[in-house]
């Protein structure tokens, strides 16, 4: 395998993980707001919790983003 084709498929990657993260992104809000539906009085606490995950979850991208940039 030629460096160049190898470097291209390492984008290609990266680029597919910034798009999952924004897909677990979404669902994870979503599940979250279908929680604090059912359950009003744990609003605090789930949101809290949504918030490390979107965080969590968002760092992955970055990381890719910045993989893609630096490949």
């Amino acid at each position: 395998m030629d460096i160049e084709s190898a470097r291209l498929l390492a984008k290609g990657i990266a680029l597919a993980s910034m798009f999952g993260s924004g897909i677990g992104e979404g669902y994870l809000i979503g599940k979250a707001l279908e929680a604090i539906g059912r359950n009003p009085k744990l609003e605090g606490s789930i949101f809290t919790k949504m918030l490390i995950g979107v965080a969590l979850a968002e760092s992955t991208a970055i990381y890719a983003f910045a993989a893609f940039f630096i490949l």
